[in-house]
């Protein structure tokens, strides 16, 4: 493999997260935190067993059954504080692993139980994210998403809150949920309202269904970028399209080993779609459901494909590349960062490989030391800047 890299040394390293669920990224303190403040019953107060029962792991049977625990995530969410808080605490966990520029999605339909106006949850949200920017200086962007299980008409419920929010802070339009007998092409009127309005989108495909979903998800909706796309490699001759276009793949591959999405980290093929030269992303998905941050993902693919400091680099650029945000933005911003990655060299020596019951205590041991840090003092930062433009691939 060459030299060994640590998490903390990944950790230290610019990167994007474009594939993140608010709703499932959540502390889990801020979650019984929440819970007593607004007197909400959760299935148990004791930390954990409430970690038990959302943490997906090796016993989640299928993207539904992951789904469930968004039961727990969502009852905590309906009030403007908590919003704000979630969205907040999302975007300075990211900040801490070394994130510069965070696409946050969820649906604001969602969280309308307790009789918040769709508006005002979009605000609330962007008010949290705005916090962050000024505190640590993150960039970031706001997706709402539709839902293939909901009716179109709540779709386009969706992309019009998008327009509506063009220029403060959305920055695109997501189609998520169960993608079996849930087809993209149902949803098409919002992705076309989406598109005339010149915004960008982006859809879950090929997780939870064949390389068809995909093509759908392009061909049918106009997505600029894929989620997750774990199935692409079914259809070669739709990969190759995939890749002769420079289509970003929102990969996610802890929690495509928990939805059984890939079977394990052998059958998972996002070092296939590296080594083709497919613009390849990487993101958490979820970070508390999945219980990881963009740099874990990075560490194990290192450890289970070997994949140098020099790859590592290439995929950090593609998060930058397929960001949305304009044209002037990401030629301004890629200068920046790739001037940084090039200074960076690997760490001289090797360190001894360690076993996978190792992995999972040091990766536990740095997130609680993580969570411990205290922020150090940052440059103030102009206000957060749109990215309303179409992406340029």
């Amino acid at each position: 493999m060459g030299t060994e890299l640590s998490l903390e040394f990944i950790e230290k390293l610019p990167k994007t997260d474009l594939h993140v669920h608010l709703d499932g990224s959540l502390r889990l303190d801020t979650i019984i935190e929440l819970a007593r403040q607004h007197r909400i019953k959760l299935p148990t107060f004791d930390r954990e067993e409430l970690f038990s029962l959302i943490y997906a792991g090796e016993i989640c049977e299928s993207l539904d059954d992951y789904l469930k625990a968004f039961d727990i995530t969502l009852a905590v969410m309906q009030t403007e504080d908590s919003l704000e808080r979630a969205a907040f605490e999302l975007a300075e966990d990211a900040w801490r692993e070394g994130v510069r520029h965070i696409e946050v999605r969820y649906s604001p339909m969602l969280h309308t139980r307790e009789g918040l106006r769709l508006a005002t949850v979009v605000e609330a949200v962007l008010r949290g994210l705005r916090m962050a920017k000024r505190t640590y200086g993150i960039r970031y962007g706001l997706i709402l998403c539709g839902i293939r299980s909901m009716s179109a008409e709540t779709s386009i419920r969706m992309a019009e809150l998008c327009i509506a929010f063009k220029n403060r802070g959305v920055v695109g339009f997501d189609l998520a949920g169960s993608e079996v007998n849930n087809p993209a092409a149902l949803h098409r009127e919002a992705f076309q309202l989406i598109l005339s309005n010149n915004i960008n989108c982006t859809a879950h495909a090929g997780e939870a269904y064949g390389p068809e979903s995909i093509a759908q998800a392009i061909h049918k909706c106009g997505a600029h970028r894929i989620g997750h796309g774990t199935r692409l490699i079914e259809n070669g001759d739709l990969l190759n399209y995939v890749n002769d276009h420079r289509i970003p793949l929102e990969v996610c591959p802890s929690s495509n080993l928990q939805t059984k999405a890939a079977k394990s980290w052998d059958a998972h093929p996002i070092d296939f779609f590296v080594d083709y030269g497919l613009r390849v992303t990487i993101n958490t998905d979820n970070r508390l459901l999945t219980d990881t941050t963009v740099s874990k993902e990075l560490w194990l693919c290192h450890l289970h494909y070997g994949w140098p400091l020099e790859t590592i680099k290439d995929v950090l650029v593609a998060g930058f590349k397929s960001a949305f945000i304009t044209y002037r933005e990401r030629a301004d911003l890629l200068k920046a960062i790739t001037a940084e990655l090039d200074a960076i060299e690997a760490p001289q020596g090797t360190e001894d490989k360690p076993e996978n019951g190792e992995i999972v205590y040091e990766l536990r041991e740095a997130r609680e030391t993580r969570d411990a840090k205290t922020p150090g003092s940052v440059p103030a930062v102009e206000e957060p800047l749109d990215g309303s433009e179409i992406s340029s691939h």
